[in-house]
């Protein structure tokens, strides 16, 4: 194995390994992971500029050493890839044209659906978020088995130092979604090598242009290369076409296999020279690159108003869903969430589960804020900060204090001292801020008075109301909850009340 495949190998592993613990993570080691932060979609979503710059520097100079290296599911497709070939060890590949309309095609529908709201396409395919969704839903419950399995043999020996963790299924569609993306493209990487890169992936596609012009390249020397096609057949993303002696940079992921197998040294890893009658070099902006480019330009002077309808619907809903503090608005959970599930996975407080049609159908999948199992931590900002795409903004605590994602409704016609004349208040007790606080009543009892303008939605009293007289209703447009003069206004009533 030369040293630049074992480089590479021994990055991508460490990289793939430190990222998949941030998702499984359960005692929270990594609650800032920054790997999530370089990936090529997320950065993109939210026009971090700096990351940005960086990929495609590094792609113009060593071409597509991003997906061969950093990205997680173009790791997870070398393992089936490698997984293939120790059980067919006949396995070859070979040259195969590229699928230029299939590629460009597709990214062309993802940049619309994105314009237009409909995220839920771009999430899909999207290989970070891709990847994501099966770590979160597959692999953690795996390694949450393995945990309480260790917490029941610490607990039989007298020892602690593990703790059970409740297993659950978030989402059956995400669950559905996650299996069907591992089968797919495990089956297409298992028999096709990086086909799913070369063709469906939009990332794999955007850097696939700037990789074409890369300064250091998969060099044939022309007078040793003998056609033997030995390079052609180990190239698991079919772009090396041994008998014109040309090299498809678009589609080569920089894995470094073709140096291995090259008898006659023909194959070196260096500067390379453009070729001025290179065809491949001049079709680099194509007739399907300038079609993509119309087809996109046309339909996203609409895009605005076809979002801005969608989100404003949701207003008029009965139940207007939940985003997490620091996403804003619905509007900009649409334009940026890939649904990569990262803020999920690491919620301690298991209040952010993937949305249904909650958000409609461009919003699957992406987090949405429920109170079945908990409640918000009044003092967590954990999603605002692990975050890559700019869907959730970084909330510092103080910030996350003043955010109203949601706002409380009360109905007295459930509340237990109305109907059965008896003291609760536990809602009251479990507010933070005073939204819900008791005031007198009938026959010496007290009961809640919501305000809303203090509510910071955290859904402590929706988790704890016995009979569900107490609900968080969402703000499509995040609002700025009013504490400190609310408070004084409460505590100036409480007194007058005498308590």
């Amino acid at each position: 194995m030369n040293t630049l495949r074992i480089i590479r190998t021994a990055a991508a592993v460490a990289l793939t390994g430190v990222l998949t613990f941030g998702f499984i993570d359960l005692g929270g080691i990594l609650d800032n992971p920054l790997l999530q932060k370089i990936q090529f979609g997320p950065a993109l979503l939210s026009l971090s500029a700096v990351t940005l710059a960086c990929l495609i520097v590094a792609t113009l100079l060593f071409g597509r050493v991003y997906c061969s290296t950093v990205c997680p599911l173009g790791i997870m497709q070398d393992f089936f890839n490698w997984l293939s070939g120790k059980i067919n060890k006949k396995k070859k590949y070979g040259y195969k044209p590229e699928s230029k309309w299939l590629r460009y095609g597709t990214l062309a529908i993802l940049i619309l659906a994105w314009l237009f709201g409909f995220t839920f396409l771009v999430g899909l395919l999207e290989p970070y978020s891709a990847y994501g969704r099966m770590a979160d839903e597959l692999l953690k419950p795996l390694y949450i088995l393995g945990n309480n399995l260790f917490a029941w043999i610490s607990e039989k020996t007298g020892s602690y130092r593990f703790f059970k963790v409740l297993l659950s299924i978030k989402s059956v569609t995400s669950l559905v979604v996650a299996v069907l993306t591992l089968l797919v493209i495990g089956h297409i990487s298992y028999h096709h090598g990086r086909t799913w890169c070369n063709t469906i992936c939009p990332v794999g596609t955007l850097l696939g242009f700037f990789s074409r012009f890369a300064l250091f390249r998969i060099k044939i020397d022309t007078d040793r290369c003998n056609h033997c096609q030995a390079c052609s057949k180990k190239c698991k993303a079919f772009c090396i076409d041994s008998k014109n002696q040309t090299v498809d940079y678009s589609r080569c992921v920089g894995c470094f296999d073709c140096l291995d197998v090259c008898k006659q040294k023909a194959l070196t890893y260096g500067i390379t020279r453009k070729k001025a009658d290179s065809a491949r070099e001049k079709d680099a902006v194509d007739e399907s690159k300038r079609q993509f480019l119309k087809s996109t330009a046309v339909l996203a002077a609409l895009a605005p108003q076809a979002l801005h309808a969608k989100v404003t619907g949701l207003a008029g809903d009965k139940h207007v869903p939940m985003s997490p503090p620091g996403s804003l608005s619905h509007e900009n959970l649409l334009q940026h969430c890939t649904a990569c599930h990262l803020c999920v996975s690491k919620c301690p407080s298991h209040v952010l589960t993937p949305a249904g049609l909650e958000y409609g159908l461009g919003g699957i999948m992406q987090p949405l804020m429920k109170f079945d199992h908990g409640y918000c931590n009044y003092d967590c900002n954990i999603c605002s900060q692990v975050c890559p795409n700019g869907a959730i903004r970084p909330l510092t605590v103080e910030q996350k204090h003043k955010t109203q994602p949601g706002h409380v409704v009360f109905d007295i016609s459930r509340c237990i001292v109305n109907v059965q004349g008896t003291s609760c208040g536990a809602c009251s007790e479990h507010c933070p801020v005073q939204a819900l606080h008791m005031i007198p009543y009938k026959d010496g009892l007290t009961i809640p008075e919501a305000n809303q303008d203090m509510c910071v939605g955290c859904g402590g009293c929706e988790y704890i109301c016995p009979v569900h007289a107490v609900h968080i209703e969402g703000n499509p447009v995040h609002l700025e909850a009013r504490l400190q003069e609310q408070k004084q206004n409460i505590n100036t009533e409480n007194l007058d009340f005498g308590f």
